[in-house]
Parts: C-alpha cells; structure tokens; sequence
C-alpha cells in the first residue's frame, strides 16, 4: 500500500468509495497485528480501525462500528471476531477464514512455545520468578477491566446494579458461570418486559440455585478437553476476562485439571503475548495435553467465533434493534463483569503472597488506571522485578 495514505483525512465517509482488500492483503495484515497487536481487545479494536478503515480504507467508519456491535453481541473473543467480520466483509467465506486464521495464528505459535519452556523448565529460579512478578500485573490488568466496563455496564439503572449483586453472590457461592449469565439475561428481559415484581422474584430463584455446580473430578482426556473449550467458546460473553471465570469453574473447581497457581500462569502468558486473550485456552491445552492438546483447545474456543459470524451476519442489524435482546444483553454484561470481580478475588489470594506481590498489584492497578500505561510494559517490569527478586533470595 502506498505510506502516503497515512498523511490522508481520517476515513471517508458514509457514501464514499471504499477499497476493496484482496486475500494476500487480508493474509499480510492480520499475520502482522498477530504479530505485533499488544494490550488486549480494546488495544487491537484501535489498531485495527486505524488499518482499516483510517489507512486503507477498506471500510467506512460507519459500517466497522456496525460490525464492531455485530462482534459484541455475540459469544467469542470481540476482537477476533471482529477481524472475521471485517475479512468476511471484504472477501466472503475466503477472506472470514484467512483473516481469523492469520489473527489467531502468530499468537497460538508463540504460547505454543512458552508452553513448551514452562513444562520443561517451569520449576527453574529464573521462570519461576518471572511469573512471580507477572501474576500481580494479571491482577491489576483486570481490575482495570472491572474499572473501566463496571459504570458503563450498570449506568441504565439500579436494576442492573442490582442483578450484578445478585450474580456475584451466585458466582462466590459456585453457581455455574453459564446459569449466571443465562439467569442475569433473562431477569434484566423480564424486568422490562414482566415488571418489577416478576422480575424480583426471577433474581431471587437466580440466587437461589447457588451452589449447585458439579465438582466430580473427571480424567483429562483430548476429547473432553476439545469439549470443554469447545462450549467455552460458544458461551462466553464480554470482555476476554470473562474466560478467566469459566475457566477456573470448569478447570480448577468442577473437572480438578488445574490448580489456581497454574491457571494464573496460563493468564499470565497470554498477557506476555500479543493477539487473542482467548489463546490461554492454547497454554492449557499443551499443559494437559502436549502439541495436540494445544491444537484442539485451540480449535474448539476459536471455532464458535467462526461459526456464529458467519451465521449471524445477515441477522446483525434486526438483532441490533430488538428491545427484548437488548435488554437481555444488558443482564449478561453486567453477571459478566460479576463473574470477573470474583475471579480477581479469587486469584489475588494465589497471586498476592507478600508485600512484594501486593506493592506490584496496587502501582500497576494505579498506572493503569490512572494513566493507562499500556500492560506490556507493565508486564516486562513485573517480570524483571520478580527474577530479581527471586535470584535475591
């Protein structure tokens, strides 16, 4: 493409002509911000409006917020199946293929390999300090999730306030994370369809069936695992630190797989890593299962996102304008950010062993709240920090 376009008017506008990408274009694009796309979804969304839409103008600004809510409103990782929307948008089935693949690709090769050291050498000083000063940061880079997405979520009104209490007391009490998010959904529907009375009585039978999640340990099998990351993947709403909350009710509480410790390092790989957040889900799979764990965890939380873009695209806009779904999406954004605000509890007590750790957390969670300090350097600063604090020892 020609560099002179970055010196042009940001984006035409909504009757303008747009360019059209070709498949090597797609492919060359979406393999680089793979590459190089840091700092989690809301991080890629920008970049990928600035390629897209500032510098090739392959979309207009309007139809990428179009397809940015298309990617909101369903289950999967936002900014992946935005990138599938945008190839899909530009070059059909080929292109909604190639620019998912090439998205997803770079950053499942490089866990892939972190995976790979952290099973050989995870009990060496060094690696282990490392993790030491990046689990705090973890911590932090969700709270600052929590802190941003939490005013927005309940914003509307004291109801869905009211329905993340509730759902936050069903998560801490091991309510399965699916029920929560199904509940949630329906009682914010039913308040504004039923009227408050109904509605109060769905929160109250939503907290009621608190507890009632399995914990039978099951053998880690390649089938079960590519299950399990297989309705992971279809059901998981919002932000990407929603996956944290399944994962842990699945992994770590109901099927016994991991401890805590291991799966606030599978997060904090993912952090080290630039694309998806979803390609945790990769670090496990090769924990569990070697190279082919690795490639069906992969495979079955990455290909719902698939499947649903290319089912839901002609129904986007209709969807969009449905009272009733909205409302029943306004419920599951909120139990989502409830899920999220237990796990970060739950896995600061793994994280936050000594003052170290706490002093780590609490600057990261102000820098980045504070003066968004983009998270990888927070990351590369947590890891130095704790393999000098380690080989102090």
């Amino acid at each position: 493409m020609n560099d002179k376009r970055c010196d042009e008017p940001p984006g035409p506008g909504p009757t303008e002509p747009v360019a059209r990408a070709k498949l090597p274009e797609l492919a060359l694009l979406f393999l680089r911000l793979g590459f190089t796309a840091f700092g989690g979804p809301a991080a890629h969304v920008a970049i990928m409006e600035n390629e897209v839409v500032r510098r090739r103008r392959w979309l207009s600004p309007e139809k990428f917020l179009d397809l940015l809510g298309a990617a909101n409103l369903i289950p999967g990782p936002s900014s992946t199946e935005l990138a599938i929307f945008i190839g899909n948008e530009q070059a059909g089935w080929r292109g909604l293929v190639l620019a998912g693949v090439c998205f997803i690709l770079p950053a499942a090769l490089m866990v892939t390999a972190l995976a790979w050291v952290y099973v050989r050498f995870g009990s060496v000083p060094q690696i282990s300090g490392v993790l030491y000063g990046i689990k705090p940061v973890v911590v932090a880079v969700v709270v600052q999730a929590l802190w941003g997405l939490g005013p927005k979520a309940i914003k509307k009104s004291f109801w869905l306030g009211t329905i993340g209490g509730v759902a936050c007391v069903a998560s801490a009490f091991h309510m399965d994370a699916l029920a929560v998010l199904v509940g949630a959904g329906v009682v914010s529907a039913a308040r504004q369809r039923l009227g408050k009375a109904d509605a109060r009585a769905g929160a109250v039978l939503l907290g009621g069936v608190a507890g009632t999640g399995a914990t039978v340990a099951v053998p880690v099998s390649l089938l079960a695992l590519f299950l399990t990351f297989l309705k992971t993947g279809a059901v998981v709403f919002g932000s990407g630190y929603v996956l944290l909350a399944f994962l842990r009710a699945d992994l770590v509480e109901r099927l016994h797989w991991l401890t805590e410790q291991q799966l606030l390092d599978a997060v904090a790989i993912g952090q080290v890593t630039p694309g998806p957040v979803f390609t945790t889900a990769t670090f496990i799979g090769y924990v569990l299962g070697g190279g082919w764990g690795a490639l069906l965890a992969t495979v079955g939380i990455f290909v719902p996102g698939f499947l649903l873009v290319m089912l839901t695209r002609p129904l986007v806009t209709r969807v969009r304008r449905s009272l009733l779904a909205s409302d029943f999406l306004d419920g599951v954004n909120v139990a989502a950010l409830a899920l999220m605000a237990v796990v970060t509890v739950q896995l600061a007590r793994a994280a936050l062993v000594d003052v170290r750790t706490i002093f780590i957390a609490l600057v990261g969670s102000v820098l980045l709240v504070r003066w968004k300090v983009n998270s990888t350097w927070l990351v590369v600063g947590g890891a130095v920090l704790g393999a000098v604090a380690r080989m102090a020892q």
